[in-house]
């Protein structure tokens, strides 16, 4: 049963409520190279981002959001710390959501004049709070970045916003250790009814990254926790959004899309298993589907046939050819080069359906 919370908008965007799970990532460009930028939002688009976030360190970064919104198509959040004037120029800018922990912004004047700002044109704020950048009195009390620390300091910037009768609030309680992160995003589920923001914070590589989140993310969505995600991975910003819907697809949470099953090999392997999943892996990734799609492929002859069978689509094979399946029935045999560009074809036309 996932956890009711109360509904958000960013943009085009529902978050929480009934609303699905989005999947966020966040573009590693200068944000004042607008072409550039522009081009990986779209590119992040086509993978299937449902959010992006920008990082805004000075004015001329506030000052080119603007324009990349009127380029791009899905939400922005503009990601701010300290100077509370880039968070009322990103405002300004149009985007259509702030991160940004009121505390550090300053006098409670300046705090007002953001929330004023964000209030008048209906945007949310998400509260962010990392492992790695806690309030030193907080860190005096509890030692370390605990799963309680980590509570208590959103907490206290989500009743700053609340002294000011602003609740448009998303929460965000991210470390780089998965049992911390699990920890406290439970303590907040407990005690408030926000939307979360589920990630681990720098959580490493490709491999690495890719694991702990998983486990983090993963552990709270089977729980009922989170509305929306963001997998943190050195390297190409992509690859979060492809690891993020992987995971909702892993727990049936995004029930739309292409997924690929594929046995891990053995002894029996007769056929360049690897080279065609990684192949199809790599033809099929900006192929968008409303609806989910369960590709096979297999390289044993002894369960091959069998289980690809039991896919909407699927290939096995062995010695040099194989067979293509749809829906369950053998439809033709193919030398093993025919394979994946005879399956490409068939997904092509589910997608153009």
């Amino acid at each position: 049963m996932r956890r009711k919370t109360r509904e958000i908008t960013l943009g085009s965007v529902k978050i929480g409520g009934s609303a699905p799970i989005s999947v966020q990532s966040m573009t590693k460009t200068d944000t004042q190279d607008i072409p550039a930028t522009v081009k990986q939002i779209k590119e992040l688009e086509m993978a299937g981002c449902d959010i992006v976030r920008l990082a805004v360190p000075d004015m001329d970064a506030a000052k080119s959001l603007g324009e990349i919104k009127r380029q791009v198509n899905i939400p922005i959040i503009s990601d701010i710390h300290f100077d509370y004037r880039l968070a009322l120029e990103a405002i300004n800018q149009g985007v259509d959501g702030l991160r940004i922990n009121p505390g550090n912004i300053g006098s409670n004047d300046r705090i007002k004049a953001v929330v004023k700002a964000a209030k008048d044109i209906r945007i949310p704020i998400r509260i962010g709070v990392n492992s790695g950048s806690l309030e030193k009195e907080i860190m005096k009390e509890y030692g370390s970045p605990t799963a309680e620390a980590l509570a208590e300091s959103a907490f206290k910037h989500v009743r700053i916003l609340e002294d000011l009768d602003f609740r448009d609030i998303k929460i965000s309680v991210k470390s780089t250790d998965v049992m911390t992160m699990i920890e406290a995003y439970r303590i907040i589920a407990e005690k408030t009814d926000y939307p979360l923001h589920l990630g681990v914070t720098e959580a490493g590589t490709m491999k690495m990254g890719t694991i702990k989140s998983a486990v983090g993310i993963g552990t709270l969505l089977a729980d009922g926790i989170g509305d929306t995600i963001r997998v943190s991975l050195t390297g190409d910003p992509v690859e979060e959004v492809h690891v993020g819907i992987d995971i909702l697809r892993s727990l049936g949470i995004r029930q739309k899309g292409v997924e690929i099953i594929s046995c891990p090999g053995c002894g029996r392997l007769e056929i360049d298993l690897m080279k065609l999943v990684d192949e199809v892996e790599g033809r099929v990734r900006n192929i968008q589907l409303d609806r989910p799609l369960k590709v096979a492929i297999l390289g044993c002859v002894v369960n091959g046939p069998g289980e690809a069978a039991e896919a909407d689509l699927g290939i096995a094979g062995g010695r040099g050819k194989g067979m293509l399946y749809k829906e369950g029935k053998l439809i033709k045999s193919l030398k093993e080069e025919e394979l994946v560009d005879a399956l490409i074809e068939e997904i092509e036309k589910v997608a153009d359906k």
